[in-house]
């Protein structure tokens, strides 16, 4: 029974993503839908870039150096980013054969998801764990980690919905993306418990960074800037930095 609770706690920060992809339901003039993508495409990189810079990079690079001391622990991190970039590159070259559904928006849209369940799937983990020890402290990691969890499910279901003009498809990569949280729930309870680590956990986040970073400034801003709408680029990343700054300040 001790389980439920951080279970139930893992999948509700998970699912939110789900919430992101309501955005689709908007009726948007003809008009103003390249003003619309272009917004949603800059928020969702200014909140993976702020995440990356306030949260993942650092909080993994100083347990990692912690634990090895500077020069070994800054190679360590710069190897785990360097290989997420790489990774980020061979998928976007992979995906880009897709002769159906080739277009690049499309392509943002499945990188995202790939980045955003690797990064939901060690705070599964993180969130089970720590609501397993203490419910309360699960609790509010959970809340912090739903509320940056939304606008992840924006960079999903936007650059999809507008891609195929599929809603069921944009919301059915958001929930993937979102499934992977209480899996990594899941599989912390029943085989990792033993061998998770904080160091293992800053490696993956670390990786996870290099993927985001990436995927945000090759694509992302790339695809955004395509439209030829730079105050709405702008606009889209200062309020996504803001709503990552405000999620940190409050929890």
């Amino acid at each position: 029974m001790k389980i439920i609770y951080p279970l139930l706690i893992s999948s509700i920060a998970g699912l939110s993503t789900v919430l992101g992809s309501f955005l689709i339901f908007f009726k948007i003039k003809k008009e103003k839908i390249n003003s619309f993508i272009a917004f949603c495409l800059s928020f969702s990189l200014g909140v993976m870039i702020c995440i990356s810079i306030t949260d993942l990079i650092p909080n993994s690079y100083f347990n990692i150096i912690h634990k090895y001391k500077l020069i070994t622990g800054s190679i360590l991190s710069i190897i785990c980013f360097i290989l997420g970039y790489s990774v980020t590159n061979l998928i976007n070259k992979k995906i880009s054969k897709n002769k159906e559904k080739g277009s690049s928006l499309y392509r943002i849209g499945i990188l995202s998801m790939l980045a955003l369940m690797l990064h939901n799937f060690p705070e599964g983990i993180a969130t089970f764990m720590a609501s397993y020890q203490d419910i309360s402290l699960g609790i509010t990691l959970g809340i912090a980690i739903m509320m940056h969890n939304i606008p992840e499910g924006i960079a999903i279901a936007i650059p999809i919905y507008y891609s195929t003009n599929s809603k069921g498809l944009a919301i059915k990569h958001t929930l993937i993306s979102g499934l992977s949280e209480p899996v990594g729930a899941i599989i912390a309870f029943l085989f990792l418990s033993k061998y998770i680590s904080i160091i293992t956990i800053s490696y993956v986040l670390l990786f996870v960074a290099g993927i985001m970073v990436t995927l945000s400034i090759n694509e992302l801003l790339k695809e955004a800037l395509s439209y030829k709408k730079e105050k709405m680029v702008i606009l889209g990343i200062l309020l996504g930095v803001i709503v990552i700054l405000i999620n940190h300040f409050l929890s």
